[in-house]
């Protein structure tokens, strides 16, 4: 990978939190504070924000981790604590943060492939669940403490992860901080894929190889129009599925072609 980017060069002066590495057109985003388990507070969440909402344009896919033995240990509390007011308003801006960052995340021009280990918990599950693909290495465990702490989620989690896994599940989550492993979480639907520990950076790498070489037209028709689709009614939705597969049109007509040669030159029927 290169050490260094002109994004990187962009945010370096006031980035120190998540490191930026290119190979090729895939980035990589590692969340640098393993001393605090990579629980994320403002600085981050406005590094996240910087990054997303101008990636580079030769992004094609970006793989996000968390540096150490976890991935994300949820809001960092002390800082929370330490900064909370009594206006209602600026703790309303913090979750507006949040926010803006996830759907960024979610709802942005690229596909975002997340590395699960250790720690998934609270905020640290909000942000994955706005990822597209989630690979959980075994030592990866899903929580949702807030309940017992007397806070409630605030970084989308209330909309994302009933998406998930159903909103019965989880307020179960919540009232008993019950905490589900990595093969659990890939049966209930929080990761796409469990892999050994150690080695979930490079299957995350060359998941996102294989997505970056889909037209970027139909990746971002994908992570933007599903979601969507899936929370219209019936009739919208329909409507809406016509004129996001209009939109994707240009590039389809070369690619399926390629793909018929190249079943022709193996000898298979078309």
């Amino acid at each position: 990978m290169d050490t260094e980017t002109e994004t990187e060069k962009r945010m370096s002066q006031s980035s120190s939190l998540l490191k930026i590495a290119q190979d090729g057109d895939l980035f990589v985003l590692t969340m640098d504070r393993p001393d605090k388990r990579n629980s994320l507070n403002n600085q981050l969440i406005e590094e996240f924000i910087a990054f997303f909402e101008r990636p580079p344009t030769e992004a094609r896919a970006v793989v996000l981790h968390g540096r150490g033995d976890h991935f994300c240990a949820g809001l960092d509390l002390m800082e929370m604590l330490a900064t909370r007011t009594n206006n209602t308003i600026l703790e309303q801006r913090r979750s507006k943060a949040w926010y803006r960052a996830f759907d960024l995340i979610q709802f942005g021009e690229i596909p975002v492939i997340s590395v699960l280990q250790g720690a998934v918990v609270g905020g640290g599950l909000e942000l994955a669940s706005a990822t597209h693909a989630r690979v959980a290495e075994r030592s990866a465990f899903f929580q949702l403490p807030e309940g017992q702490r007397g806070i409630f989620v605030g970084g989308s989690g209330s909309v994302r992860i009933p998406r998930l896994i159903g909103a019965g599940r989880m307020v179960e989550m919540m009232l008993s901080a019950r905490t589900y492993d990595a093969d659990t979480g890939l049966q209930l639907g929080l990761a796409h894929y469990v892999v050994d520990n150690g080695t979930g950076l490079d299957f995350a790498m060359d998941l996102a190889r294989k997505i970056a070489t889909n037209a970027p037209t139909s990746n971002y028709a994908v992570i933007n129009g599903i979601p969507r689709i899936a929370d219209s009614g019936h009739a919208e939705g329909l409507f809406a599925e016509t004129m996001v597969a209009s939109m994707t049109g240009a590039d389809a007509a070369q690619r399926i072609t390629s793909f018929f040669e190249g079943r022709k030159a193996k000898g298979q029927p078309a």
